[in-house]
C-alpha cells in the first residue's frame, strides 16, 4: 500500500492494453476563452438526463418559473431533479426528440425565456465544516448533479458510498480528439474544481486524491497544480495521450495499477472517480447554492467559423449553439453530439442539450468521411489488438449477428465501453460498435421480460397460498366450537382437584371419590353437548312414526285407485272381446245361410230333403247367434252403465258370455260336420237327414232353455249380495262346462249312432236282392 502510494507520488503510471492514436484536432477550439451566449428563444428541458428514474413533475403548463427553480423532485432510487435554466413561462409539457442515437421522444418541459434571467432564492453555505456527511450529500442530491463526463451517474449515489474509499480519482484526461471543454474549464476555474475535490474529500475521506490529465494539456496541468499546491493529498498526475485513456477502467489502471473485476464497479476495489465538470458543479451547489443548469460545451468542426467553448444552458437547442458560432452547412451535412469516436449523429438540430453533452461537432467531408460499405472480416485481429478491455471484438460481432446471447455474456459483452477503437482500426469498415449496442439492448429487454415473468410467478404463488389460507379459514369458521363449561362445573372440578392436592397422601376412597366426581362432570358435559347438538329423541321418534304412517296410508290409497282403474280397463276389454266374438259368429252364420241355398239349387232333385234339413239347421244357428249377440250387447251395455260398486256383477256376466260363445262355436263346428256328412251321404239316406234335423231342433231348443236359465241366474246374481258374487260366478262357469261336456258327449253319441245306423243300412242294402230296388 505505502509502496504504491510512493510510486504514484513519484509520477509512475501503468499502461492499459490496446488503444489507438487518432489525429488531434483540439487546437481548433482551445485557443479562445469560454464564451457566454445570448438567451435562446426557447429551452427544451428533458425530464430524463441521467441514469435512473425520472423525477416527479411539480410544475404545470402556463406557470411562471424562476432561474434555478426545481421542475421535478426525486421520486425513486437514483432519481435527481431538474431545474429551470432561466426565468420565463412554461409554454408546454410534451414529448420531444431525445439526445440519443434513436431520438426517441422523451417528456420535456418547454420554457420560453422572459429575458430577465431572474434567479430564485439561493442558499449558499459559508462554512462547510459545520455540515456533516448527510447534509452535504443532500445538497448534491437536490442540486440535480449527475456525471458530466460519461453516462450521467447520479453524483449523490457516489458521494453516499458505504464502502471505504482509498483513492479518489479525478478524470481530466478528455481523450476525444476534438473536445476541449474540460481543458478550458481547468484553465479558467481550477480553484473551483479544487474546492469541489476538497468537498468530496470531506465526504469520502480517501487516502489519496489523484487528478489525471493528458500530457497534451500543459496549461491545464499548470493551473491545477497551482490551485492544489496547498493540499498535499491532491496529486496532479500526467498521463500519456492515447485513446481511450479517459475510460473509467482504463484510467484506474493508468493511475493505480488496479483492475476493476468484470461486472463490478470501482468501489469494489476502493476507488471512486469523478469528472472535473461534476466537481465544479458540486462546488457551485455548496458554496453558491446554484443547481446544475448550465455546462461548458465545445462547438467545433470545419463548418464552424468561430469554434470554441461556450456556457450553454441545459435545454438549449443545438441549432442555437451552431448559429451563435457561425455554422455554414454543406450538402449532406451531419452534426455529431459528442466526439468523433464515441459520439452519434443527430437526426435533427432541434434537440436540446443535456447534462452529459460535452461537444457539438459539425465536420466537413474531409474531417469525417462517409463510411464505406461493410465488407467481410479478413481476421486480421487488429480489433482485438486495439480493444482496451481485452475483449474479442470479432467473436462478439459473430455472436451478436446470430443472436447468441448466452455466448455474448460468456465473452463479457457488457465490459465493452463502446469506445469505437475496434471499428476505427477495422480495414473491412465493419460497424462493430453498432452490433454491440443492439445486442446489449436486446439482452436487457430479455432480462426485463424474465424479471417480469418471475414476478408474475411469485404473484401467482402468493395468490394461490392466500386462497388456500382463506379456504381453511372458512372451513374452520363453520366448525362448531365445543360448549363452554358452566360456572358450577368449573367450580366442581376445581374443588375436586383441590381435594386431590390436599389429600394426596390420604385413602384410596378419597381418590376414587374425586375420580367419580370428575367422571360425573365429564358425563354431564357430554350430555349437555349432545343436547345442544341434537333435539329430544322422543319427539324425533314420534314425528318419524307419524310421517311413516301417513306415507303408508297414502301409498295404500294410491294402490287401490290404480287397481280399480286397471279392473275397469280389463272389464271393458273383456266385454269388448265378448261382443266382437258374438258379432263374428253372427257374420259366419249369415254367410253359411247364403251359401246353403246356392248349394241346394245346384243339387239334384233327389236331395230336396237334405237341403231342407240343412236350411232348417242354418236358420236355427242364425237365430241362436242373433240371440247370443243381443245378450252379449245387453250385458256389455249393462257393464258399461253399471257403477264402480258392481264390478263383480260385470265379471259374472262376462263369464256367462264367454261360456255361451264357447258353446256356440262348438255347436257350429258340429253342425258343419253334420252338414258335410249329410252332403256326402247318398240320396237313399233320407231317414238320416230327418234324424239330423230332429237333433238340430233338439239342440236349438236346449240352447234356448240354457240361455233363459242363464239370464234368470244372472238376474238372481244381481239381486244377491256382493259377498256371494264370486261363488255364483264359479257355479255358472261349472254349469257351463258341464253343459258343454254333456253336449260334446251327446254329439259324440249322435255321431256314433249315425255311423252305426249307416253301417246297418249298408249291410241291409247289400243283403237285399237285386230286384227289390226295381220294384
Amino acid at each position: 500500500m505505502e509502496k504504491l502510494i510512493e510510486q504514484i507520488k513519484q509520477g509512475k503510471v501503468w499502461p492499459f492494453p490496446g488503444g489507438v492514436h487518432p489525429p488531434q484536432q483540439k487546437s481548433l477550439s482551445n485557443t479562445h476563452a469560454i464564451m457566454r451566449l445570448p438567451l435562446p428563444d426557447k429551452l427544451v428541458v428533458p425530464l430524463k438526463q441521467h441514469i435512473g428514474a425520472n423525477g416527479k413533475l411539480i410544475v404545470a403548463k402556463g406557470e411562471q418559473v424562476l432561474k434555478g427553480q426545481a421542475l421535478t423532485e426525486p421520486a425513486a432510487n437514483w432519481s435527481v431533479p431538474i431545474h429551470a435554466p432561466t426565468s420565463g413561462a412554461i409554454t408546454d409539457i410534451c414529448l420531444m426528440p431525445s439526445a440519443h442515437p434513436s431520438a426517441l421522444p422523451e417528456l420535456s418541459v418547454i420554457i420560453t425565456p422572459d429575458g430577465e434571467d431572474t434567479w430564485c432564492k439561493l442558499s449558499p453555505v459559508n462554512d462547510v465544516t459545520k455540515l456533516d456527511h448527510d447534509q452535504l450529500v443532500e445538497i448534491i442530491h437536490q442540486s440535480g448533479i449527475s456525471g458530466m463526463g460519461g453516462a450521467g451517474f447520479p453524483a449523490y449515489v457516489k458521494a453516499d458510498s458505504r464502502k471505504p474509499i482509498e483513492y479518489l480519482l479525478v478524470n481530466a484526461v478528455e481523450c476525444e480528439p476534438y473536445i476541449t471543454a474540460d481543458d478550458l474549464l481547468m484553465r479558467e476555474h481550477a480553484e473551483g474544481i479544487i474546492r469541489g475535490i476538497e468537498l468530496m474529500q470531506q465526504i469520502l475521506t480517501p487516502t489519496l486524491t489523484i487528478v489525471g490529465i493528458e500530457d497534451n494539456k500543459p496549461e491545464a496541468i499548470a493551473a491545477m497544480q497551482n490551485a492544489a499546491a496547498h493540499n498535499d493529498q491532491i496529486i496532479i498526475q500526467t498521463v500519456p495521450t492515447i485513446y481511450p485513456s479517459g475510460g473509467e477502467k482504463q484510467l484506474i489502471k493508468l493511475l493505480t495499477n488496479k483492475e476493476v473485476p468484470s461486472g463490478g464497479i470501482p468501489a469494489d476495489i476502493g476507488v471512486l472517480m469523478h469528472n472535473v465538470g461534476t466537481l465544479f458543479a458540486i462546488n457551485q451547489a455548496v458554496y453558491e447554492g446554484k443547481p446544475l443548469i448550465e455546462r461548458v460545451i465545445t462547438v467545433t468542426g470545419n463548418t464552424i467559423h468561430k469554434p470554441g467553448n461556450v456556457w450553454a444552458l441545459i435545454g438549449t437547442e443545438v441549432k442555437h449553439l451552431l448559429d451563435c458560432q457561425g455554422f455554414s452547412p454543406i450538402p449532406q451535412q451531419c452534426v455529431v453530439m459528442g466526439g468523433p469516436m464515441m459520439g452519434f449523429t443527430l437526426p435533427t438540430v432541434r434537440i436540446g442539450v443535456i447534462k452529459t453533452t460535452n461537444c457539438i461537432l459539425a465536420p466537413d467531408h474531409h474531417e469525417l468521411a462517409e463510411p464505406g460499405a461493410e465488407k467481410a472480416c479478413i481476421r486480421c485481429s487488429a480489433c482485438a489488438d486495439a480493444c482496451p478491455a481485452s475483449l474479442l471484438p470479432q467473436q462478439l460481432q459473430w455472436f451478436a449477428k446470430s443472436k447468441e446471447y448466452d455466448k455474448l455474456k460468456d465473452y463479457n459483452l457488457f465490459d465493452c465501453i463502446e469506445c469505437g477503437a475496434c471499428a476505427y482500426v477495422c480495414p473491412s469498415e465493419i460497424p462493430l460498435v453498432q452490433y454491440y449496442r443492439v445486442a446489449k439492448v436486446e439482452i436487457k429487454e430479455q432480462q426485463a421480460e424474465q424479471i417480469k415473468a418471475e414476478r408474475a410467478r411469485e404473484r401467482f404463488e402468493a395468490r394461490k397460498e392466500r386462497l388456500e389460507r382463506e379456504k381453511k379459514a372458512r372451513q374452520n369458521r363453520h366448525k362448531r366450537k365445543p360448549a363452554r363449561k358452566s360456572a358450577d362445573e368449573k367450580q366442581k372440578v376445581t374443588d375436586a382437584l383441590a381435594r386431590v392436592k390436599k389429600d394426596s397422601s390420604g385413602d384410596k376412597d378419597d381418590k376414587s371419590a374425586v375420580a367419580a366426581a370428575i367422571a360425573r362432570a365429564k358425563a354431564k358435559k357430554k350430555n349437555t353437548e349432545a343436547a345442544e347438538l341434537e333435539p329430544d329423541n322422543s319427539e324425533v321418534v314420534a314425528e318419524r312414526a307419524a310421517r311413516k304412517e301417513k306415507a303408508r296410508q297414502y301409498k295404500a290409497q294410491k294402490q287401490a285407485q290404480q287397481s280399480e282403474t286397471q279392473t275397469d280397463k280389463v272389464d271393458d276389454k273383456k266385454s269388448a272381446v265378448a261382443a266382437a266374438i258374438a258379432r263374428a259368429k253372427a257374420k259366419k252364420a249369415a254367410k253359411e245361410t247364403e251359401v246353403t241355398p246356392e248349394q241346394h239349387s245346384e243339387a239334384p232333385a233327389a236331395d230336396d230333403k237334405k237341403a231342407a234339413v240343412a236350411e232348417a239347421i242354418a236358420r236355427a244357428k242364425a237365430k241362436k247367434a242373433a240371440k247370443e249377440t243381443e245378450a252379449a250387447t245387453e250385458q256389455s251395455s249393462q257393464t258399461d252403465e253399471a257403477p264402480a260398486a258392481d264390478d263383480k256383477k260385470a265379471a259374472v256376466a262376462e263369464a256367462i258370455a264367454r261360456a255361451k260363445a264357447k258353446k256356440a262355436a262348438k255347436e257350429t263346428e258340429a253342425a258343419t260336420g253334420q252338414s258335410s256328412q249329410t252332403d256326402e251321404a247318398p240320396a237313399a239316406d233320407d231317414k238320416k237327414a230327418a234324424v239330423a234335423e230332429a237333433i238340430a231342433r233338439a239342440k236349438a231348443k236346449k240352447a234356448a232353455k240354457e240361455t233363459e236359465a242363464a239370464t234368470e241366474q244372472s238376474s238372481q246374481t244381481d239381486e244377491a249380495s256382493a259377498a256371494d258374487d264370486k261363488k255364483a260366478a264359479k257355479e255358472i262357469e261349472a254349469t257351463t262346462e258341464q253343459s258343454s261336456q254333456t253336449d260334446e258327449a251327446s254329439a259324440a253319441d249322435d255321431k256314433k249312432a249315425a255311423v252305426a245306423r249307416a253301417i246297418a243300412r249298408a249291410k241291409a242294402k247289400k243283403n237285399q236282392p237285386e230286384g227289390s230296388d226295381k220294384s
